[in-house]
């Protein structure tokens, strides 16, 4: 198949991928949330958002791929892109490896292997950096109100594991709603307030800190996979292992 000349990126991890990875000449179309980097945000146009893309600007940026994502945008819009003849690859990474194996499919897909295999080794050098035990028992909400914790079976739960954190919910459903009495009865040694989906800053800190030492992150580290990934790796490790031990 032919490499994509003209290419719309529904999600803001894989626009700043396919910018990373060489391709940024190529991208047409993006979502008003796909911001990063910003000088790519200065020529790019926007066609809505992620969860209410303007198909018909899609189309007639004349897209011959658009890459989307299962969690992160609806079904019903890759099947009207598809009905109208553009090729849509959808990703749905749960795991850090499946976000390695994704990173190499965008590679492939666009015409850029080599750089796709830089990154990641450069995210698997930072792999296997990992203590060999948790370095810590931790909290992570994603929502205020109602309160609402990261589970299991969600990337940010592996990345966390991945850089030595133990998330006390991961054996609950994706995001499950929980209240404060039953975070504390989990015992975490610390809480990472993300500053996304719920933007999390703070003076909520407050809220939390009864129960474990808590700290506000960016949320980049836990939901973005792509040329983040070793950093985000990396600054998880280090912000374990100070909250944890105040």
């Amino acid at each position: 198949m032919a490499v994509p000349q003209r290419i719309v990126s529904l999600v803001p991890s894989l626009t700043e991928l396919v910018w990373t990875l060489g391709a940024g000449e190529r991208l047409v179309g993006r979502t008003r949330f796909c911001t990063e980097p910003q000088e790519m945000a200065l020529f790019v146009p926007e066609a809505g958002g992620t969860k209410n893309p303007d198909i018909a600007q899609i189309v007639r940026l004349r897209p011959d791929l658009v890459i989307a994502n299962k969690e992160e945008n609806r079904r019903e819009d890759v099947e009207a892109l598809r009905a109208y003849g553009v090729r849509v690859v959808v990703t749905d990474p749960s795991t850090v490896a499946e976000a390695l194996d994704m990173i190499l499919q965008v590679g492939t897909v666009i015409g850029t292997e080599e750089p796709a295999r830089q990154l990641y080794s450069a995210i698997r050098e930072a792999m296997g950096e990992a203590p060999e035990r948790p370095v810590a028992r931790v909290f992570v909400p994603i929502w205020r109100r109602p309160l609402m914790a990261m589970g299991g079976d969600c990337y940010g739960s592996d990345v966390l594991a991945v850089a030595g954190g133990e998330n006390v919910f991961v054996n609950a459903a994706r995001y499950p709603e929980v209240t404060l009495d039953e975070v504390a009865r989990r015992k975490p040694d610390c809480i990472l307030l993300p500053d996304e989906p719920y933007r999390f800053s703070e003076p909520h800190i407050a809220e939390f800190e009864h129960i474990a030492p808590a700290c506000v992150v960016p949320g980049q580290w836990l939901w973005w996979y792509g040329p983040r990934m070793a950093t985000a790796i990396r600054e998880l490790r280090r912000t374990l292992a100070e909250v944890a031990v105040r």
